[in-house]
């Protein structure tokens, strides 16, 4: 399925994509790609789950398919649906002209004509570059009854259309499945897939990351940038900054010449890092200057 023939080449690629992962997640990678398995990426919004299926896609330069998930999700939602208003066009036009008799115009109505394919059908069909990656993002927002759907179409990577027959992957896409663990995902699709969590990255590998995201940054505003979030991880927030909050906010303060960080910057540029309210109303005043004295304190040579 790939010419990654080594964990360190899986990585070397990625980064090469501006995504920079630890040995744990190369590795998960190298053996979906080896053994053909769903991946599953479990883990906060922001740490950079979606962000690999875009990479994976770029450095292996196959299409990328994603599947958005969302409440109330359905089969036919996923994999296909009838372009109906079409249907009933061709069904008037054939009544007025008199035209093809009842089992043509039946055979015609659903054919590829008519049919619009979702992501799970796409990733089924044959591709000149190669098996495309498909990503199913947020699958915690569904439902049980979608996830045993999605069991059975990642068991036999086909998908049946009662109309037209079996449709089946001529070769097996390269799935990621991502969830933000807001409920947990059923232990059987679970069992089907290899699994990792994806955590907040330490300092020296979210340095690499915010390196590669954003080169034109001064070393020395990256690393206050980065000991900045990293020290209001462990702050009590309803929704901590991950590592996209980071590239924003170092992007936004090269937009505003920012040099330095300081406790009015931090204030005028809270929105970029934190999305809700009450967070943001915890690091009035002082607190801002405590968390980025104690961020300046961690930089300081031993």
């Amino acid at each position: 399925m790939s010419e990654m023939n080594s964990i360190d080449a899986v990585q070397e690629m990625l980064a090469n994509q501006g995504y920079i992962c630890d040995r744990a997640l190369g590795t998960v990678i190298f053996l979906s790609l080896r053994l053909g398995r769903p991946v599953f990426l479990e883990g906060e919004a922001g740490v950079g789950k979606t962000e690999i299926a875009k990479a994976l896609a770029a450095g292996l330069g196959r299409r990328l398919i994603r599947l958005q998930c969302y409440e109330g999700l359905d089969a036919s939602s996923a994999v296909y649906e009838w372009n109906f208003p079409a249907q009933m066009v061709a069904i008037r036009t054939a009544e007025a002209t008199g035209g093809a008799e009842r089992s043509a115009l039946q055979a015609e109505l659903f054919s590829d004509d008519y049919l619009i394919e979702r992501p799970l059908l796409q990733a089924m069909r044959p591709d000149a570059s190669g098996a495309p990656v498909l990503l199913i993002d947020e699958l915690d927002r569904t439902d049980e009854p979608f996830e045993a759907f999605l069991l059975e179409a990642l068991s036999d990577f086909q998908v049946t259309i009662p109309e037209m027959g079996t449709v089946a992957a001529p070769e097996p896409p390269i799935v990621i499945l991502t969830s933000n663990r807001t409920r947990e995902v059923h232990d059987a699709l679970k069992r089907r897939c290899l699994y990792h969590w994806v955590d907040y990255p330490n300092f020296d590998r979210e340095m690499d990351i915010l390196t590669a995201r954003a080169p034109e940054a001064a070393e020395a505003l990256s690393r206050e940038v980065v000991a900045f979030v990293q020290a209001l991880r462990t702050e009590d927030l309803f929704k901590k900054p991950g590592v996209a909050e980071t590239i924003d906010w170092a992007k936004c303060l090269l937009a505003l010449d920012v040099i330095t960080l300081s406790p009015e910057v931090i204030a005028d540029t809270l929105g970029a890092i934190l999305k809700y309210q009450d967070d943001i109303q915890k690091l009035h005043g002082s607190e801002a200057k405590r968390i980025l004295d104690q961020a300046k304190a961690s930089l300081e040579p031993a």
